[in-house]
């Protein structure tokens, strides 16, 4: 049996919509949250092996000299058999990667799977390093990063400088992600300039435009009964927006905002003052799919049309998901990545 195929086997795939770890089982031997949140840097961009579910999620929005949009993807997950780190083949912490390249024809899309342990995924947190297999992210600090990541039809090789501070969701840094309370520590690097070049069956293509990064980790950031996702992160021309609802089996909504102005001063915004509303379903891999919606934060006078740049950007991983650039239209403009998870 290769290691491929035996990592399928032990990952902690739910069958239900949640997917990726059970995001809403509950789980007694891990660490929690707990408000107030307090970080300690740089060793929080580093893993969090007590926790069972983290990730290091990079999106950016990107043009070419004419002017065409891309959208790119690099994700490490990592999620955890028990609350340690172990050594080598004993190690119970898990990791996976997603890259994709998303066009307005195409969505290219690839996937690592890697056990910890071996040295063949992990994360450093001074100096930074985030990799699995070939791909990396890495660099002196979370300032400066060379990300690369490559598949069987597309590859990038990108440099990556913050131009503004991290940014804390919810109350600082501690996201509550449903009426129960369950929640996530949540902070982001919303203010990357990115450029490089992306390789596609095309040929070699450079680009430019703006990253962010998320950076989440909890042990049960889901209720039970809570279904799935609908997150947008809005780079906009007087500020930032990020903002999602969680769908819940009942047909109500548990929804966050965080506004960011250009300075990184940034307002939260709590639950039922940031809406979502589907304008189009396409059919995305025989799912019906929203990719354009209303968003609207009526404290910032945000009322926008977004819209997919390619409604057929499906994430056909081993937990699928739908994941691609957006554009923003309306009260304000801009560009953006909008994230859906639980489908089916």
């Amino acid at each position: 049996m290769n290691v491929r195929v035996l990592l399928l086997l032990l990952w902690p795939f739910d069958a239900s919509a949640q997917g990726f770890a059970g995001l809403g089982t509950a789980t007694d031997s891990f660490a929690t949250p707990q408000s107030p949140a307090i970080f300690d840097f740089p060793a929080d961009h580093g893993p969090h092996a007590n926790y069972r579910i983290e990730w290091w999620y990079l999106t950016a929005n990107l043009t070419d000299a004419d002017g065409t949009p891309y959208g790119l993807q690099w994700t490490l997950f990592r999620t955890a058999l028990a609350p340690e780190n172990g050594t080598g083949w004993s190690s119970p912490q898990l990791w996976m990667g997603h890259a994709a390249v998303t066009t307005a024809d195409a969505h290219y899309v690839t996937e690592r799977l890697a056990r910890g342990g071996i040295g063949q995924a992990g994360v450093t947190a001074d100096p930074f390093e985030a990799w699995i297999d070939d791909w990396q992210l890495i660099g002196p600090d979370l300032n400066t990063l060379r990300m690369t990541a490559s598949g069987p039809d597309f590859a990038y090789d990108m440099d990556l400088t913050a131009l503004g501070p991290l940014i804390f969701h919810g109350d600082n840094g501690y996201s509550v992600k449903s009426a129960e309370g369950q929640a996530s520590y949540y902070y982001s690097q919303p203010f990357y300039a990115i450029e490089g070049t992306l390789a596609l069956p095309d040929g070699d293509i450079d680009v430019s435009g703006s990253a962010w990064l998320d950076r989440e980790w909890s042990s049960q950031p889901l209720s039970d009964d809570q279904t799935g996702w609908d997150w947008f992160s809005l780079s906009l021309d007087t500020g930032k927006l990020m903002g999602f609802r969680l769908r819940q089996t009942d047909g109500t909504f548990y929804t966050s905002a965080t506004w960011i102005k250009p300075d990184g001063q940034t307002t939260t915004y709590p639950d039922g003052t940031f809406n979502a509303e589907p304008l189009f379903i396409a059919t995305v891999d025989g799912r019906a799919i929203p990719t354009q919606w209303r968003v609207t934060l009526p404290d910032r006078d945000v009322d926008v049309t977004i819209a997919a740049i390619n409604d057929q950007a499906w994430m056909e991983t081993s937990v699928p998901y739908w994941e691609g650039p957006i554009t923003v239209t309306g009260s304000h403009n801009g560009v953006g990545y909008l994230e859906m998870t639980g489908y089916e």
